[in-house]
């Protein structure tokens, strides 16, 4: 069945100490780590893979952050999210392959990432760098998957068909398509479900006005159809990690804990049903 796990950025941990005991508080013994803190020197790997490891936890996925990404509006992400500026493009290429480094000391065999948006009049800019980035974790024994959200569902799985990789997949995200007004989630599962490599377990309600944000709420509280999601991603994607994403508010571990209990619950339906 689905391991379920949580993001560490959504637990705002100062250091890797702290962040283990947050894991724990939410009550799952697995992880998405961000990579991004241990490559800018704020953490060290070697007290990270401790802290984990002291407290049984296992660092399941890693999670690269492009520079520069401007979340205020949809319109602002669109421009500067991802691999798509090119103001920003040589940073997150060496960021990539320091992340890359990373991610293969800790052995991880996932990252995932923004692309950035799609844009089919751009000469292949875009393809030509997601196949840039994933080289260089290829190098180090690991995929990429890329977030869902930005763009049209049918779009983005044409476009990550077009690169013709194995190593690069999606990370579904059923709240972000409600939160940028692309589609309904259980559609866009339905349609992307053969290249998902990942879940993120988040949950909001769409805006009623196109091009402004939906918004992000507790899981279970938004318009995300949850026993119908994970009966979904259970029969379709069995084994398929689920991790735990909360970005807003100011009670993350209680929110995160909350979804923890709510995602178990239908779990364990699903393994009722299935035995």
């Amino acid at each position: 069945m689905n391991p379920l796990g949580v993001c560490s950025w959504s637990l705002l941990p100062g250091h890797p100490t702290e962040l283990a005991a947050r894991i724990r508080a939410v009550g799952v013994d697995r992880v998405q780590l961000a990579l991004d803190p241990i490559r800018t020197g704020a953490w060290t790997i070697d007290e990270t893979r401790r802290a984990l490891a002291d407290a049984g936890i296992t660092i399941a996925s890693g999670m690269m952050a492009p520079a520069n990404e401007d979340y205020s509006t949809i319109a602002a992400i669109r421009r500067t999210g991802g691999l798509r500026p090119d103001s920003t493009w040589e940073a997150n290429h060496r960021a990539a392959a320091e992340n890359a480094r990373i991610a293969g000391e800790l052995g991880l065999r996932l990252v995932t990432l923004h692309g950035g948006l799609i844009d089919d009049g751009d000469g292949g800019t875009l393809a030509r760098r997601a196949c840039a980035v994933a080289d260089e974790f290829a190098r180090a024994g690991a995929a990429i998957a890329f977030e869902t959200g930005m763009d049209d569902p049918a779009q983005l799985r044409r476009f990550i068909e077009s690169l013709g990789r194995s190593d690069v997949g999606l990370n579904f995200d059923p709240a972000n398509i409600l939160l940028y007004g692309v589609g309904e989630p259980m559609a866009a599962f339905e349609l992307l479900a053969p290249l998902v490599r990942q879940v993120h377990i988040k949950d909001a309600t769409p805006s009623a006005t196109p091009g402004e944000w939906g918004i992000e709420t507790p899981v279970g509280r938004g318009a995300v159809p949850w026993p119908k999601f994970i009966a979904a991603v259970a029969r379709r994607l069995p084994g398929c990690e689920l991790m735990i994403e909360r970005e807003g508010g100011d009670a993350r571990v209680a929110d995160a804990r909350t979804a923890r209990e709510a995602i178990s619950a239908l779990l364990d339906t699903e393994r009722g049903a299935a035995s």
